[in-house]
């Protein structure tokens, strides 16, 4: 167990009777509210100060309500320090209106983040509109986060190199082939896209690649090793994806997993992934909003 508080950069918050979400259908695990109170008794025995709350995928006629609600929730709870709203980028210049939405809503909403991984077109992100909406970003002081599968990494290269003023962050290290071992061409892929000093990366999200049941930290380590040599000690930070981590792990066992797989990493190192690179990059206060 970590022996540093820890901020958590990634974790989602919903109640599918309060909006549609059409992807947890069917799911036994995760259809189902998870609320705050639900959060704090799951890292009870963790030493969890704060959380970055990241959009759930809702449908998108619901996007806006969702930051609202989420909004309304961090001024009442300090442990939501910020949160990663949805924004429709693609729109390109006509999504002015929706991220001036968005900022009238206060300091706690930080970033944005518009799903990649969900599109059929490899070059969805490289759309003109798209790239101009991801430009924009900076204007409202807001990030991106990048949630993609590996297969869309030499795209998000590109669009990186195309957004240099925007500040990003890759979630779940690019949802690499766990299951099957895959390491190539994610390997090069994240070397690039880590040459690029605008990005950083969570160290999130990876269990659900792996095979639910029967994964172990050896099948892990070397995504884990690859993007902490990639990204250096600044630029990593540590997520849970909860509660989508249950599918295949409790957050205790994937805190463990993390802390035994990072066991070589010297103190000052520790205690930027598990919360001061969090903390700089999405701005957060030190006792919250």
């Amino acid at each position: 167990m970590p022996t540093v508080p820890i901020i958590d950069a990634h974790v989602h918050l919903w109640d599918p009777n309060r909006f549609r979400m059409v992807w947890l259908d069917g799911n036994q695990t995760l259809e189902r509210p998870y609320t705050v109170t639900d959060y704090r008794t799951h890292t009870a025995d963790v030493g969890v100060e704060g959380l970055v709350y990241v959009q759930v995928d809702v449908e998108p006629a619901y996007g806006l309500l969702e930051a609202e609600w989420i909004a309304g929730v961090a001024r009442q709870e300090p442990l939501v320090q910020g949160i990663v709203a949805w924004a429709p980028l693609e729109y390109g210049e006509r999504v002015r209106s929706f991220l001036s939405a968005l900022r009238e809503l206060g300091a706690s909403i930080k970033g944005v983040r518009r799903l990649i991984q969900s599109e059929a077109d490899p070059t969805f992100c490289l759309r003109p509109d798209f790239v101009t909406g991801v430009q924009l970003l900076p204007e409202y002081g807001f990030s991106f986060d990048i949630c993609i599968v590996h297969s869309q990494l030499a795209s998000t290269v590109e669009l990186v190199r195309r957004c240099p003023r925007t500040s990003f962050v890759l979630d779940h290290v690019a949802k690499p082939g766990i299951r099957a071992g895959l390491l190539d061409p994610w390997r090069e892929h994240i070397r690039q896209l880590a040459d690029l000093p605008n990005v950083s990366c969570k160290i999130s999200g990876m269990v659900t690649e792996a095979d639910f049941q029967n994964w172990m930290g050896a099948d892990l380590a070397p995504y884990v090793e690859h993007v902490w040599h990639c990204f250096g000690e600044d630029r990593v930070m540590f997520g849970s994806d909860w509660p989508v981590v249950l599918q295949a792990a409790s957050y205790r066992r994937w805190v463990d997993t993390l802390d035994t797989l990072l066991a070589d990493k010297s103190p000052t190192a520790l205690q930027k992934f598990w919360a001061g690179n969090a903390r700089r990059f999405y701005r957060l206060q030190q006792e919250g909003i």
